[in-house]
């Protein structure tokens, strides 16, 4: 089977053995697409993962051979995530899943960019459901991302009548602002690109150049979905004394910070949030069910053998998200 895997400063596609189940209990499925998170990009970039590592977890996917005590069965199309949470260690307890050595240890095999993925039994039964009908494969492979958010935006605690700064208009970003909408609250989003700006429009919320956003505007939330350093001040700018800002991003290095002096005089809270657990994926899949969250025009879709054009063509901004089509 074909697998795209991380070799050096490339994406290379290469063929493996193919995977079955055996005596395992769990299914292997056929991937028919994933999408390619910033993670992806950051493993990539920063050589987190190793050589030959394959990445992708955001998969929409067909059972082709099972064994499970779960409802799914062969032909079944279904979406997933990679990690689940133990919930019971004192992370979980205490709402930080990803945090969990259990969610760190468990993901999907060999990865996401692959023909075949294995899934185990805990997969079938925690985090993984049936693709809605009314929803396409990509619209389906937005699934995890989402769920993402969806946390995010929970662990914000806004109230009713709050509004809420999207910093960046990436994908990330232009779900995030939905997701808010949906959650009630009021939100603005802003960017540097013209045509991501365009975008959030279109979907009837407001949006502005960062460089354009009124001074006077003060926000009870900041969702900082930009990895920029320079987002940080826009963070700060618009930050309304006692306000929130919620991380969703990581930055080019740890040399940018939050000053000390504004985090305690202004009484600001300071948060970071990182992936979902099952009931934040859920949450997300009835979001797209009830298209809530719409998510057409995001994705560019490029076969397996064009990965590596992916991985570039999305670091260099040409695209917002790269949706990966696994073929025969």
């Amino acid at each position: 089977m074909k697998v795209a895997i991380i070799d050096n400063d490339r994406i290379a596609v290469k063929e493996i053995e193919n995977i079955n189940l055996g005596e395992k209990s769990g299914a292997i499925v056929k991937v028919l697409g994933c999408g390619l998170c910033g993670s992806d990009i950051v493993k990539f970039i920063h050589k987190i993962s190793k050589n030959g590592t394959v990445l992708g977890h955001e998969i929409v996917a067909e059972i082709v051979e099972i064994n499970s005590d779960t409802e799914f069965k062969k032909g079944d199309i279904i979406v997933t995530s990679h990690h689940i949470p133990c919930g019971n260690c004192v992370y979980c307890k205490h709402g930080n899943v990803s945090m969990c050595k259990h969610f760190k240890s468990t993901n999907i095999l060999p990865g996401g960019f692959s023909q075949y993925v294995y899934l185990s039994e805990e997969h079938l039964k925690n985090v993984a459901h049936l693709k809605p009908e009314n929803l396409t494969e990509v619209e389906a492979s937005f699934y995890e991302p989402l769920g993402c958010i969806v946390r995010a935006v929970k662990r914000a605690s806004l109230i009713d009548g709050d509004i809420a700064l999207v910093v960046g208009l990436g994908s990330i970003g232009i779900l995030t602002a939905q997701a808010l909408k949906a959650y009630g609250y009021k939100v603005v989003g802003c960017d540097l690109l013209q045509e991501r700006i365009e975008f959030l429009k279109s979907l009837g919320i407001e949006a502005f150049d960062v460089r354009e956003l009124p001074e006077e505007l003060k926000f009870d939330g900041i969702f900082m979905t930009s990895g920029a350093d320079k987002a940080i001040n826009t963070a700060l700018k618009y930050v309304r004394n006692g306000g929130k800002i919620l991380v969703f991003s990581s930055t080019p290095s740890d040399l940018s910070a939050y000053p000390n002096n504004e985090i305690y005089y202004r009484e600001l809270t300071v948060m970071g949030s990182y992936s979902p657990s099952p009931k934040d994926l859920e949450d997300s899949l009835e979001l797209l069910r009830s298209k809530k969250v719409l998510v057409n025009g995001i994705s560019t879709e490029y076969k397996l053998e064009d990965v590596d054009k992916a991985f570039r063509d999305t670091m260099a901004n040409k695209i917002m998200k790269a949706y990966i089509k696994i073929e025969e």
